[in-house]
């Protein structure tokens, strides 16, 4: 079902789960990040006692990324020590989509894995990037 390169990226965000710090909602999430130069960069959630300031794996990834000037995004791979495998949340979704709205997410656990495009689940991201070409702010 999965190539090489996404069972090797997967093993990458198990392995970043490891080093989750969640005293909160106990779900440890790891994330890995696959761009088109072909650097992995691994993270995890770090939780916080004022909810908002947590971070996510898959932000906390992509801003080693985008650090590294690595910008384009070919896949994700996020890895949840849960009984539901779920999908990145909203924040996430929106803050992958500017560095690679058609990069590919695979979310898992232990029992269940589910491949879509970052596009598929966020279909209507908001983006400044286009808006001369499409003439409209916001709608990509």
């Amino acid at each position: 079902m999965y190539n090489e390169e996404e069972k090797n990226l997967m093993d990458k965000a198990r392995e970043a789960a490891c080093h989750a710090y969640s005293p909160y909602s106990h779900f440890k999430v790891g994330a890995a990040i696959l761009t088109e130069k072909g650097n992995i960069y691994q993270a995890a959630n770090i939780e916080n006692a004022s909810y908002s300031l947590t971070i996510c794996a898959e932000r906390n990834a992509a801003t080693q990324a985008v650090y590294h000037n690595d910008i384009n995004f070919k896949l994700i791979a996020i890895y949840v020590d849960s009984e539901i495998a779920f999908p990145p949340c909203g924040a996430c979704r929106q803050f992958l989509a500017e560095f690679g709205d058609q990069c590919e997410v695979i979310y898992f656990n232990n029992k269940e894995s589910n491949k879509v495009a970052l596009r598929e689940l966020l279909p209507h991201s908001f983006s400044l990037k286009n808006k001369e070409k499409e003439g409209v702010y916001g709608i990509r």
